[in-house]
């Protein structure tokens, strides 16, 4: 009977051992985090990162907010799309991260190493107005931004609803006026004034902040096309652009094609998609397509802890962009939390429904410590994150600057150290994560998978997750397959505090690999091709 089993758990497991055609794993890089130097130097640090970046498998890199920004900050506070760190506008000519030679240069050098550039693209309000301008609006109800939606507790409240007004519509003064006199009309002559926007924050003749909809002679409105949390959810911050004014719709596809024939982009990253129009989104989008980025990546930043949302903006779009999986993180931080079940961290995730469309992620500058979205992630469970999309084959990974380098902060209670030996655990992406992927999630506690390699990438990886706090070792007896029996399997990576000793494969292709408490590990073919490599290029990113 014995024999009879034996044979049978070869033929069931026989498709494993069969290589995938070879392909290359993408490794997005978020190239910032919050609380960056403002010394105008991040362009340039960016360029002397490259190599080392892409060492580790980095092929994709977000950058910040480009445009020029009205208060010098991170750019989401933005001015004018049209000045990349050119003009003299706001104070400054370059922006917080630099020159325009400066991006030029970095650009130029990420081009040469074969690393794509996506642009943070802010489209949805403008920010630091030239001068104020009459018009009429009504004010609407003003709650609803005091409590920002996070991913592990989506806000809801039946009694906000911005479609509802509380006032007449009344004359107010509001700054909406953007001349751009640094720039003039170099690379664009529009102007843009009060008819341009849709809502603002602050009416100078009362001298009283709130959400006034602009509604001139009565044939303005929210757009109706975006998220109805708070009624209608068209207005985030600033001047809100209104997306119905073929002026700003024309404005913004000239712009775009400017941006792409300047800078030889991979892409965009979306900025706040949920708050402006579907529909201008998607001619946008095709206007892209047929001009400057026929095969641009695209991925919105849409941000809920529901998954049906995510769900539902997704078809609405009928997949034309990818998105982040905001859930996904909310569920990292709630599992760091003892008493979860880690067999079940994938569940109503974008991930889960949607892999191919997914970027995934453990932080951002949205989220770290501080910052209007923040997830908080114990220290010992960002490497089991990082594992967890980094290694596994489904949804396109992003690591965050502030995980790789560490988060600055002048208040040390917003500071975070690098998460340990992250660039190894991303280079294991790079050289071993490949081919078919078999998950033994069968224990609360203690999960795993193997990923068996493809024709170019033929050592394959386990890997093992515990979340267990007992001081006990767990184990995890997994198929690693029956070409590397008699092989020895070590560890090439964990974030415990004990390496275990090497593990043989059995001739049946199968070995029990241990693992300590709170802990991530990944073992390889101690003969695997640049194993040797691993250590070293983790180093390179320790000060």
């Amino acid at each position: 009977m014995g024999q009879i089993l034996s044979i049978y758990s070869r033929l069931r497991n026989r498709k494993w051992d069969a290589l995938d055609v070879a392909k290359e794993n993408d490794l997005m890089f978020q190239g910032f985090e919050w609380h960056v130097p403002a010394d105008q130097q991040h362009w340039n640090r960016l360029r002397e990162s490259l190599p080392r970046l892409k060492s580790m498998g980095v092929n994709n890199i977000w950058i910040p907010p480009g445009c020029k920004g009205a208060t010098g900050g991170n750019g989401y506070d933005i001015y004018d799309l049209y000045d990349v760190g050119e003009f003299e506008q706001k104070g400054q000519t370059a922006t917080k991260w630099g020159s325009r030679s400066d991006l030029e240069a970095f650009i130029s050098l990420a081009n040469e190493l074969d690393i794509g550039i996506y642009w943070d693209a802010v489209l949805n309000h403008k920010a630091g107005a030239d001068t104020k301008e009459k018009c009429v609006a009504v004010e609407v109800d003003p709650k609803g931004s005091d409590t920002p939606v996070t991913c592990s507790r989506p806000y809801s409240n039946s009694q906000i609803d911005r479609t509802v007004n509380i006032s007449e519509p009344r004359e107010i003064e509001g700054w909406l006026g953007y001349d751009f006199p640094g720039r003039g009309t170099k690379h664009s002559e529009l102007k843009y004034h009060w008819y341009h926007f849709s809502g603002i924050n602050y009416d100078a003749l009362q001298q009283k902040s709130g959400i006034y909809k602009l509604v001139g002679s009565g044939n303005k409105d929210w757009a109706k096309d975006v998220s109805t949390e708070n009624g209608n959810y068209d207005y985030l911050m600033f001047a809100d652009v209104d997306y119905s004014n073929i002026e700003v719709t024309n404005d913004v596809k000239r712009w775009i094609e400017w941006l792409g024939t300047e800078f030889k982009l991979k892409g965009l990253r979306l900025d706040a998609v949920k708050h402006y129009s579907r529909g201008f989104l998607k001619d946008f989008i095709q206007h892209i397509r047929t001009t400057v980025g026929r095969d641009w990546f695209l991925v919105a930043e849409y941000w809920t802890g529901d998954i049906s949302d995510l769900l539902n903006y997704h078809d609405q779009m009928e997949g034309l962009v990818s998105l982040f999986d905001a859930p996904l993180a909310g569920r990292f931080s709630l599992f760091a939390k003892e008493g979860q079940d880690l067999r079940k961290i994938f569940d109503k995730t974008f991930v889960q429904v949607h892999p191919q469309k997914a970027v995934t992620f453990v932080s951002n500058h949205d989220t770290q410590p501080g910052q209007s979205l923040e997830i908080l992630i114990d220290a010992w469970f960002k490497p089991l994150a990082y594992a967890l999309i980094l290694l596994r084959q489904d949804g396109y990974p992003c690591l965050f600057y502030g995980d790789l380098y560490g988060i600055t902060n002048t208040e040390p209670k917003y500071r975070l150290p690098p998460v340990d030996k992250l660039a190894a655990l991303a280079t294991l992406r790079t050289m071993y994560a490949y081919g078919k992927q078999r998950d033994y999630f069968d224990n609360k506690k203690c999960v795993g998978f193997v990923r068996y390699g493809d024709t170019a990438h033929p050592s394959g990886l386990a890997c093992v997750l515990n979340a267990s706090t007992s001081a006990a070792p767990m184990s995890k007896t997994m198929y690693v397959g029956i070409r590397h029996a008699g092989e020895k399997w070590t560890e090439v990576f964990t974030s415990g505090a004990v390496t275990t000793a090497p593990v043989e494969v059995d001739p049946r292709g199968y070995a029990e690999f241990k693992i300590g408490p709170k802990s991530v590990s990944v073992w390889v073919d101690e003969g695997a091709e640049g194993r040797g490599q691993i250590d070293v290029i983790g180093e390179q990113f320790v000060d």
